[in-house]
C-alpha cells in the first residue's frame, strides 16, 4: 500500500485538527482523505466504503474512540486505525494496541509525526482483499 492509493478516514469533532491531518496528507500524496466528526457519521462512512487508515480521535462528543476501534476492526479487520489523543498515557496507549489500532500519536503531532506514522503502516503487511 502507498499512501496515494489509500483511502483515508479523520475521524475528530475537531475542524482544526481534521484540516491539519487532511492538509499534511494531501501534501504527501494522499488523495482519497475523508473527514467524520462524531462517531455515528465515522460507522456510516465505515459501512459504505472501504478505509485502508483511520485517525481516530478517542474523544468524541458521542462516542468513546476505544469502543468505536473494536466497532471499526469487527466491520473492517483489515483496516489500520491510528488512535489521536492529547492523553497520551500509558494506559491510553496499551489499551490502544490491544484493541487493535496500528498506531497511536500524541496530540498535538506534527507534519513529521503524520509522515513517519504512515510510512510505517504503509511498509506493514495487509490482507489482500478477494
Amino acid at each position: 500500500m502507498t499512501i496515494d492509493q489509500s483511502s483515508i478516514l479523520i475521524v475528530d469533532d475537531v475542524s482544526s485538527v481534521r484540516y491539519f491531518l487532511n492538509q499534511n496528507l494531501r501534501i504527501m500524496g494522499a488523495e482519497k482523505v475523508s473527514e467524520a466528526s462524531t462517531g455515528q457519521q465515522a460507522l456510516m462512512a465505515i459501512s459504505t466504503d472501504h478505509h485502508d487508515v483511520i485517525f481516530l480521535d478517542i474523544e468524541l462528543p458521542d462516542s468513546n474512540g476505544h469502543e468505536l476501534l473494536g466497532r471499526i476492526k469487527a466491520l473492517d479487520p483489515k483496516c489500520h486505525v491510528v488512535i489521536m489523543s492529547a492523553h497520551s498515557t500509558v494506559e491510553n496507549v496499551k489499551r490502544s494496541v490491544e484493541g487493535g489500532a496500528s498506531g497511536f500519536m500524541a496530540k498535538p503531532f506534527t507534519p513529521q509525526k503524520i509522515q513517519a506514522t504512515m510510512n510505517r503502516i504503509c511498509n506493514l503487511p495487509q490482507a489482500q482483499s478477494a
